[in-house]
């Protein structure tokens, strides 16, 4: 069976992307949520924000109505700039105006205890 090009986006608060965190990786493969803050129709670049964590995303390959203050959640991958922030090249995005977030938020935490507890047995 040939395994696939493309990885799954591993579930990641906007908070767990800086530098100094394991998961600052070129070409990792994520899905983020937040909140749009703003975007430029020129270069396709979003900026989502989750409290006071934000990311650009490059959403040049979505076909997305984009609205400010709305909640979407990208896949794509991380590229790291030489100046060491992080823009994620979506590949997937989608408005989840309709999420809980801090539902969400609690919901995250619980996979990433289970799944830890799951790696630690």
């Amino acid at each position: 069976m040939a395994t696939s090009a493309i990885r799954a986006g591993a579930l990641v608060t906007l908070q767990e992307l800086n530098p100094s965190s394991p998961n600052f990786k070129q070409g990792a493969s994520f899905r983020v949520t937040g909140k749009l803050q703003e975007y430029n129709l020129e270069t396709s670049i979003a900026v989502i924000v989750d409290g006071d964590a934000s990311l650009k995303v490059d959403t040049q390959h979505l076909k997305l109505n984009l609205r400010s203050g709305s909640i979407y959640q990208f896949i794509g991958e991380l590229h790291i700039e030489p100046s060491n922030e992080a823009i994620l090249k979506a590949r997937v995005g989608r408005n989840v105006d309709g999420l809980d977030i801090n539902l969400y938020r609690q919901t995250l935490r619980l996979l990433k205890d289970f799944q830890a507890e799951q790696i630690n047995a």
